[in-house]
C-alpha cells in the first residue's frame, strides 16, 4: 500500500510541475508577444514620430536676433546706435543653487550687488526664460578668465548680445524714449498682435518715445539657426541658418545740436521748449527739462535709480513739452488782436487811454506796469504787453468768439504728433464749462472770467507743443500742419525710402495785412518792447512775445512779491518767436517753469537758441555741441551689416 501511495503523490507532483511550466511558458509567451507588439509600434507605426523627438533632443532651434534700426537725426547725425558686448547668463532651468553658483562665479567675474539685486529682480519679473544676464558688458580679461573656468559651471555661459547707445545722454531723452526689458505685458501684447514668434530670443522692446512708437520699424525680423548640442545642451555645429533681418532705420526731422544747445541752455531750471519749422511742420527742437540718461535702462535700471526717477518731485520722466498744462499767459495776445482786426472790432490805431487798471463788474483788474501805459494803440499793446487793453478788448470780444477764432490755431486740441503721451488741454468756452463742472452752480460762465481770459490767464491750459504750433501756424499765414518727428524711414536690405510729407492740418483764411501787422508788431517785440534787451544787437529779425504766467492766484488788492513766494510758487516764464520775420525757418515756444517775467528767463533762452539756428553761434563757456565720449570698447555694429 505504501508503495502505491507514494507513486500516487509523485504522479500528482508531475502533473503539478508540468503545470506551472506550461503557465509559466504561456506567461513568458505573452510577455515576448506583448514586446514585439511594442517594438512594432514603436519602431514601425510611430517611426517618425519618435525620430523627430530624437533629432529635437539633438538639435536645438535658436533663435537670432536682428540689429535694431538706427536713429538719425535730420543731418546724419546718429543719435541711437547699436554695439556687441558679452553677457555672463544664468541658466536657471540647469542650476541646481543660483545663489551658491553666483557666488562661485563672482571668483572669476566682478559681480557687484547693483548686478545681484537686478538679477534677483528679472528673476521675479521674467518667467520662463531661457537664460537671463547676471552680468552685462563683460571685459576681454573677464571673459577670459571665466572661458578657461567653463567647465566647473554647468548652466552659466557667455553670450554675445546687441545693447542700445545713446551717444547723447539725456539730450533728447523724451524724444528717442528708451528701450526696456520685455514683461508679461509686452510678452502679451506682442502674442496678441500675432508677432510673438519675431521676438524668440529678444530681450528688449521700446518703452517710450520714437523707441516705442516706431517699434515694429526699427526691430526688424528674427533669424533661426539649426544647431546640433550634445548631452550637456551645448552646441557642437551649426546645421543649417535663416538669416535675421536688421530694423530699418529712422531719420527724424529733429536737429540734435539745436537740441542740446537748447537742453543746455536750460542748465538746471525746469520747463520746455519746441521749435518747429514753420513751412512744413517738422519738429526741430522737443525738450522736455529735467530729463534722464536713457542709456542707464540699457542693461536693466538699477532699482534705485528708478525709484528716484520716478519718486522726484521733478518729474523728470514726464515729457512737459507734450504733456506739460500751462496758462500762456501774455503770449495769448498776438492772437486776441488778430481776432480784433479779423473781426473788425479793432483797427491798427484804435486806441485806449491806460491808467494801470480796469474796472469791471465791481472789481479792479491791474495792470503789470504801475501807473499804466497812457495812450495804448494795437502795435504797442503787443510791444509792450498791456494787460489793461486786453482786458477792455476780452470783453469786447466775448468768450464765444474768442474761443472760436483760437480753436483753429491748436488750442486745447491735441495736434497728433507722433509720441505717445500727449496732453489735449484746455480751451475756455462756456460750453467746456459745463461739461467740466458737475454742480450747475459752477457751470455758468461770468463775464469777469473773461477778463481774465483775454491776458492768457484763468482757465487757459496748453501745453508747449501747441504754442509752438500756433506760433508756427501764425508764421505761416494760417496753414497748419500737423507736426511730426520722422523725416523718412530706410530699409537698409533694399535701399528703399519711406517718406514722410508734410500733412496739412487745415487752413485758415487770414487777411494777409492783418497777419503782416501782428507780425510787425511782434518784430518790434524784440526791438523796442518788452524782449528789446534779451534781443540786442540780433543779426537777423525775429518776431517774439513775452508772457508771464501766474502759479497761484493772488488775492484782490495783494501785490505779488516772487521773493515772498516760494520757488515753486513763482510765475512761469514764456517766449514765443518765429524767424526771420521776412520769411520763417522756424517758429518756437519756451516755458521756464518758476522763472519769473518772460522777458528775464524764457527770451534770453531763446535767443540762445536762435542765434544757434540763424548763426550757428555756440554761446560763451559752452563747448562746441557733440555727443558724448564712447567709453564702450565692444565692436559696433550698424544696422544692415
Amino acid at each position: 500500500m505504501r508503495g502505491l501511495s507514494e507513486l500516487r503523490n509523485s504522479e500528482q507532483e508531475l502533473y503539478q510541475f508540468q503545470a506551472r511550466v506550461a503557465i509559466a511558458g504561456i506567461a513568458v509567451l505573452v510577455a515576448f508577444a506583448l514586446l514585439a507588439a511594442r517594438f512594432l509600434y514603436l519602431q514601425v507605426l510611430q517611426h517618425d514620430v519618435y525620430r523627430a523627438k530624437a533629432e529635437d533632443n539633438r538639435i536645438s532651434v535658436v533663435p537670432v536676433t536682428p540689429n535694431r534700426g538706427l536713429i538719425t537725426d535730420r543731418n546724419g547725425v546718429v543719435v541711437a546706435r547699436n554695439y556687441l558686448g558679452y553677457t555672463l547668463e544664468i541658466f536657471p532651468k540647469r542650476v541646481r543653487n543660483i545663489e551658491r553658483t553666483i557666488d562661485e562665479v563672482s571668483e572669476f567675474v566682478d559681480i557687484s550687488n547693483r548686478d545681484r539685486v537686478r538679477f534677483r529682480k528679472l528673476l521675479q519679473e521674467t518667467r520662463n526664460a531661457e537664460s537671463l544676464p547676471i552680468k552685462n558688458r563683460l571685459s576681454d580679461e573677464e571673459v577670459a578668465k571665466f572661458a578657461a573656468n567653463r567647465f566647473r559651471f554647468e548652466g552659466v555661459e557667455i553670450k554675445g548680445r546687441l545693447f542700445r547707445q545713446y551717444p547723447f545722454g539725456d539730450v533728447g531723452s523724451h524724444v528717442l524714449g528708451y528701450l526696456g526689458r520685455i514683461n508679461t505685458q509686452d510678452q502679451q501684447k506682442l502674442e496678441d498682435d500675432g508677432v510673438g514668434a519675431n521676438y524668440r530670443g529678444t530681450d528688449y522692446i521700446g518703452k517710450a518715445g520714437i523707441e516705442a512708437q516706431y517699434e515694429p520699424e526699427l526691430h526688424g525680423t528674427t533669424g533661426f539657426e539649426q544647431v546640433e548640442i550634445d548631452a550637456a545642451g551645448r552646441g557642437i555645429r551649426t546645421l543649417s541658418a535663416t538669416p535675421s533681418q536688421p530694423g530699418n532705420n529712422i531719420t527724424l526731422t529733429l536737429d540734435m545740436r539745436l537740441q542740446q544747445v537748447a537742453e543746455v541752455a536750460f542748465g538746471d531750471r525746469r520747463g520746455a521748449l519746441v521749435a518747429i519749422d514753420p513751412a512744413n511742420g517738422g519738429v526741430l527742437a522737443l525738450v522736455s527739462k529735467p530729463g534722464f540718461d536713457p542709456n542707464l535702462f540699457v542693461d536693466g535700471i538699477d532699482p534705485q535709480y528708478w525709484a528716484e526717477l520716478n519718486g522726484s518731485i521733478d518729474k523728470p520722466l514726464n515729457n512737459r513739452a507734450i504733456s506739460g498744462l500751462y496758462p500762456p499767459g501774455s503770449t495769448i495776445k498776438p492772437y486776441l488782436a488778430l481776432a480784433a482786426l479779423e473781426t473788425g472790432k479793432r483797427k491798427p490805431s484804435s486806441t485806449i487811454f491806460d491808467p494801470g487798471y480796469y474796472d469791471f463788474g465791481g472789481r479792479r483788474f491791474r495792470d503789470d506796469k504801475k501807473g499804466g501805459h497812457g495812450t495804448v494803440d494795437l502795435y504797442k499793446s503787443i510791444t509792450e504787453s498791456c494787460d489793461t487793453y486786453y482786458y477792455i478788448l476780452s470783453n469786447d470780444l466775448g468768450i464765444e468768439a474768442i474761443a472760436k477764432f483760437l480753436a483753429p490755431f491748436g488750442f486745447g486740441s491735441r495736434s497728433g504728433i507722433d509720441l505717445a503721451g500727449e496732453f489735449t488741454g484746455v480751451l475756455p468756452s462756456p460750453e467746456w464749462k459745463v461739461k467740466r463742472f458737475k454742480d450747475p452752480r459752477q457751470q455758468k460762465w461770468f463775464p469777469g472770467e473773461t477778463i481774465s481770459i483775454g491776458i492768457g490767464q484763468g482757465y487757459h491750459s496748453y501745453t508747449p507743443l501747441q504754442l509752438a504750433q500756433a506760433m508756427a501756424m501764425l508764421a505761416d499765414v494760417g496753414h497748419m500742419y500737423r507736426p511730426r518727428l520722422v523725416e523718412h524711414i530706410d530699409n537698409p536690405r533694399t535701399g528703399d525710402s519711406r517718406d514722410f510729407p508734410a500733412e496739412v492740418i487745415h487752413t485758415v483764411n487770414l487777411k494777409r495785412e492783418n497777419v503782416d501787422f501782428i507780425k510787425r508788431s511782434m518784430a518790434g517785440v524784440t526791438k523796442e518792447g518788452t524782449a528789446a534787451r534779451a534781443f540786442s544787437k540780433a543779426e537777423y529779425t525775429v518776431g517774439g512775445k513775452t508772457g508771464t504766467a501766474q502759479v497761484i492766484a493772488m488775492k484782490q488788492g495783494e501785490k505779488y512779491e516772487e521773493a515772498k513766494v516760494a520757488e515753486r510758487h513763482r510765475d512761469h516764464s514764456l517766449f514765443i518767436a518765429f524767424a526771420p520775420v521776412e520769411s520763417p525757418r522756424i517758429a518756437l515756444a519756451v516755458i521756464v517753469e518758476n522763472g519769473g517775467f518772460g522777458a528775464r528767463a524764457a527770451a534770453p533762452l531763446a535767443r540762445t537758441v536762435l542765434d544757434y539756428f540763424m548763426l550757428g553761434k555756440v554761446p560763451p563757456g559752452m563747448e562746441t555741441p557733440t555727443p558724448e565720449d564712447d567709453s564702450a570698447s565692444d565692436e559696433e555694429v550698424e544696422s544692415g551689416e
